[in-house]
């Protein structure tokens, strides 16, 4: 019976499960603003490459801004 406390008290202590969750954490909010960083900025960026790339097909230099 003491061995089965002493291993409960030191497996209260570690904490290296804690430390994985925390990061897991981290990774998935840095996921959540990439991913609404690009929905958010996705059409105006579609919108300047389709500007660039008209600039490129063009012939007249009337198409550049």
């Amino acid at each position: 019976m003491k061995k089965l406390v002493r291993n409960l008290r030191a497996f209260r202590k570690n904490d290296d499960g804690a430390t994985a969750v925390e990061y897991g954490l981290l990774v998935a909010l840095i996921a959540v603003v990439i991913a609404a960083t690009v929905v958010l900025l996705g059409g105006a960026l579609n919108t300047k490459f389709g500007q660039a790339e008209a600039c490129v097909d063009s012939d007249a230099a009337s198409a550049c801004p």
